[in-house]
């Protein structure tokens, strides 16, 4: 499983533009949405593979693109539901709350690690690797919901200058 992130982020860096245009597309929010669902899915799916097989890097790959469909929006809707002057206190914020889910995540993962080991038997490493998945999964479905809430922030289409602007083709 070593080189799955490395495929991830890959994928993720890959797929950073193709996003934007989507975003721009559908919105923000269902491009958030849509990578959260997808990101949750191969994390589920992942849970159910005992060992590495070469199949988990397409997993990996979606996961990637996932994880690109939140970033590359999740900054400009902060940067979108604020005024100029709070900019910074936003950003601020949102930083902070990254950040010390980076600080959290290890630590709660271990501990649930653990307590998985005491619930099969502690010597079962390859059984207990599959709660990885599944508390990634559990906590990104979580974040799907909570972008239920999120009523502004997303993508707001260029205004067309004149009737016959709609009818121009890119």
């Amino acid at each position: 499983f070593a080189d799955c992130l490395m495929v991830a982020t890959v994928a993720a860096i890959i797929s950073y533009i193709p996003i934007g245009f989507l975003a721009s597309k559908i919105g923000r929010k269902k491009t958030i949405m849509l990578g959260v669902l997808l990101m949750a899915s191969c994390y589920l799916a992942a849970a159910f593979v005992a060992n590495y097989h070469p199949l988990i890097n397409v997993a990996f790959a979606l996961i990637g693109f996932a994880w690109a469909a939140i970033n590359v929006n999740s900054y400009p809707m902060v940067v979108e539901m604020n005024k100029n002057s709070d900019i910074g206190k936003y950003t601020g914020y949102y930083y902070t709350a990254s950040m010390a889910a980076q600080i959290v995540a290890p630590i709660l993962s271990g501990a649930i690690y653990k307590l998985a080991g005491h619930i099969v038997g502690g010597d079962d490493i390859e059984g207990m690797r599959h709660t990885f998945f599944i508390f990634g999964a559990i906590f990104v479905a979580m974040s799907f919901v909570t972008m239920f809430f999120v009523k502004h922030g997303d993508a707001k289409p260029v205004a067309k200058k004149s009737v016959l602007e709609h009818l121009d083709v890119d």
